[in-house]
């Protein structure tokens, strides 16, 4: 059976905070003062239930570990251990998500708390051996206008290349706020040429799909997975080509789903849809990349030519350069063929 750590791969949906090792967690609450709720240092995934009271549970935890972040030492050590995290489970390429407010009250503001999170993934792709870009991400649970004033930071940096912001995204509980107000903010992230990466289809079912892609335009979809509960709207995504970062962690975790053999990844594979695995928060989940591509094998039944087709999509979703899918893509074959 071949080693899935070695399958080479992007990893286009983790989040900055949610990356932590828990070990670091630990060394940063202890360093700062922070008393964790206990929960957070347990080996135990989260699970709670897919409704309101369970999604405040998951931000109060995760509200809990992004307090412990409180400088540039602390920005640095995260995007560099979540470099080294992926790169020794076969990624090629991280696109790591952030919202730059929390941690502006630290270094400075926004715009400081963004180009340190950039230097970092900078040093820390030279460090791994991978390619490292990052996505800005508004907040549903903010105001609209300021996923613009982030829109137009992430502006400001965009590019293609290591240490840039390749997207723009839009996460947190998607029952609040109303898509439509953030368009605009959108809008300015693809006029500079960022792909657009909003959240959907994982608390709320295919109707939020179409309201996110006829509102927001995605590149890609975070999540995206309750498409598959209409056979119409999974047609209209697979016909886009929008990709779908599909993390059946989370999904699980959240209470979407009552355990990995439910996660429709298969239905949407077939369907056509472009899917890229993602762990979304490990810290929380207790479940990085190469767990989901192992539950793919192991509980729904793909095939290794399954699993490399899933790696080759992640890659070609991705917003890494064309020399840089090649030689992944090409790794993928050699994976396949050994």
């Amino acid at each position: 059976m071949r080693d899935l750590d070695n399958l080479p791969k992007a990893h286009l949906h983790l989040h900055f905070t949610g990356s932590m090792r828990v070990s670091t967690l630990a060394d940063l609450a202890a360093r700062h003062g922070v008393r964790l709720p206990a929960q957070l240092l347990e080996d135990d995934p989260l699970r709670v239930p897919a409704d309101e009271r369970g999604w405040f549970r998951f931000q109060r935890l995760y509200d809990a570990a992004r307090a412990c972040v409180r400088g540039e030492e602390d920005m640095r050590r995260i995007v560099s251990e979540a470099a080294l995290d992926d790169a020794a489970e076969g990624s090629g390429r991280l696109e790591i998500q952030v919202d730059p407010t929390s941690y502006a009250p630290f270094v400075g503001g926004l715009t400081p708390a963004l180009e340190i999170v950039l230097d970092a993934a900078r040093q820390a792709g030279q460090d791994a051996g991978i390619e490292v870009g990052v996505i800005v991400a508004a907040s549903r649970m903010r105001h609209p206008l300021e996923a613009r004033t982030l829109a137009r930071l992430a502006a400001r940096h965009a590019g293609d290349g290591p240490g840039e912001v390749v997207g723009f995204g839009l996460s947190n509980d998607e029952r609040r706020g109303e898509t439509a107000e953030f368009a605009a903010a959108f809008a300015i992230a693809r006029r500079a040429g960022l792909a657009s990466v909003p959240h959907g289809g994982e608390l709320l079912g295919p109707a939020h799909v179409e309201d996110v892609v006829d509102n927001l335009v995605p590149d890609r979809l975070g999540h995206g997975v309750r498409s598959a509960e209409d056979p119409r709207v999974l047609e209209r995504v697979a016909a886009s080509g929008i990709a779908l970062e599909v993390c059946p962690a989370s999904n699980v975790s959240l209470g979407v789903y009552r355990s990995a053999d439910e996660v429709p990844l298969r239905a949407l594979v077939e369907a056509g849809a472009v899917v890229a695995l993602g762990a979304d928060d490990p810290l929380l989940f207790r479940s990085r990349l190469v767990a989901q591509y192992q539950s793919a094998r192991d509980v729904l039944g793909f095939s290794d030519p399954e699993l490399a087709d899933l790696a080759r999509s992640s890659i070609r979703a991705s917003r890494a350069s064309g020399a840089t899918k090649a030689r992944l893509l090409a790794g993928v074959d050699a994976w396949l063929a050994g």
